[in-house]
């Protein structure tokens, strides 16, 4: 499994619950740029419209070696998920405060895949918390090797 991109700042924003892998529909020169590892997902977000789910503002840049039918970098992109996944992500989606963010961009098998889940933000006393929980947990691991 060969990791493209990451979304750093979805774990740190968001308390994140279901998880979901899901494929995506790439042009040729879209493939290639992702294979070089140029991508970023920062303000990408997954929208649902008319039972399928998008992802938008995901950036893959031009592939340097493309002619005239390169791709548009910031294009709305399609996802391939199970009916039963979208049935899942809208009835979360309906509830108050949830939102779906994409986590990792990947290639599994030779295939580009998407992980995404469920999140709902956080507020700024939780990240307070979960900073205070992480630096706790680094103390005790300095403590124990010493």
């Amino acid at each position: 499994m060969k990791i493209v991109a990451t979304n750093k700042t979805a774990f740190r924003d968001y308390e994140l619950f279901d998880k979901f892998e899901a494929g995506l529909v790439l042009t040729g020169t879209e493939v290639k740029s992702l294979r070089v590892g140029r991508a970023s997902l920062n303000g990408a977000f997954v929208k649902i419209d008319k039972g399928e789910a998008f992802v938008v503002n995901m950036h893959i840049p031009e592939y340097s070696h493309g002619n005239v039918f390169n791709h548009e970098p910031t294009r709305r992109r399609k996802l391939l998920l199970h009916k039963r996944e979208i049935d899942k992500i809208m009835g979360a989606l309906s509830r108050k405060g949830f939102s779906v963010v994409p986590l990792r961009l990947y290639f599994k098998g030779g295939l580009a895949k998407l992980e995404i889940a469920l999140g709902r933000g956080k507020k700024k006393y939780d990240k307070r918390a979960d900073l205070k929980k992480k630096q706790i947990e680094r103390e005790i691991r300095r403590a124990v090797s010493r």
